[in-house]
């Protein structure tokens, strides 16, 4: 069956946090979801970090004025969302989200954390115990729905005013086959992107190594590349 955006559900009115708001890969996810109206909420281990992170994203341009961007530590963010995006440096991966278990039961967990190594060849992916960052994260998780998204989305990208489209594809792992088109959905709201079930969780592992790739290639071609899939 065809991509088809039209049976995307509504995710308008849902709240969406990112824990690890502050980093690059968070910022420029809270930026795009800000600038399509999405209510969203900063995480950080530092609410004062977070809150400034926040005003900082709601002051750039196409953020709309009063929109509702706002920063807060990490529990109570996860508390407060609907959705709730991992974006956090993998060395901190298992300690930060093993301590928001309570929070984060019930809520839709999208993880985007790529557990790789660096050395002088370049990027590598490591060995995850559970398979994955984002089965680590459904280990950890056991009350939450959990998802892998976004791995794949170049940071300076999402962070460039200028860049009014971004043209990849978002590829989903879960268990959930619902979950695929929630996500799919937020990931509808950034012009350009589409979400596509691509599997399992068992399937992530190669999602989250691919980035090893994706940066070899930027490095190259001095480019922030993205994937997208052919004939859907």
């Amino acid at each position: 069956m065809a991509y088809d955006a039209s049976n995307l559900p509504d995710v308008s009115g849902l709240t969406v946090g990112i824990v690890g708001g502050t980093g690059d890969q968070g910022r420029g996810l809270a930026y795009r979801f800000a600038r399509a109206g999405q209510t969203v909420l900063i995480g950080s281990r530092s609410a004062e970090r977070a809150a400034q992170s926040a005003a900082e994203i709601a002051a750039l341009p196409g953020v709309l004025a009063g929109a509702s961007v706002t920063g807060a530590a990490n529990e109570e963010v996860a508390r407060r969302s609907d959705v709730v995006v991992i974006a956090v440096p993998w060395d901190g991966h298992a300690s930060i989200v093993g301590a928001l278990a309570e929070p984060l039961a019930g809520k839709i967990v999208v993880d985007c954390v790529n557990p790789l190594g660096f050395d002088k060849q370049g990027p590598y992916a490591l060995t995850v115990a559970e398979g994955s960052a984002v089965q680590q994260a459904a280990a950890l998780l056991p009350k939450s729905r959990v998802c892998a998204a976004f791995n794949h989305v170049s940071a300076p990208l999402l962070a460039d005013p200028q860049i009014e489209r971004i043209e990849l594809d978002v590829l989903i792992c879960t268990e959930e086959r619902e979950l695929a088109g929630i996500v799919g959905a937020l990931a509808a709201r950034i012009p350009g992107m589409r979400g596509i079930y691509a599997g399992r969780l068992r399937n992530a592992h190669q999602i989250e190594a691919f980035t090893a790739n994706l940066i070899a290639i930027n490095k190259r071609y001095k480019a922030h590349a993205g994937i997208r899939v052919t004939d859907l």
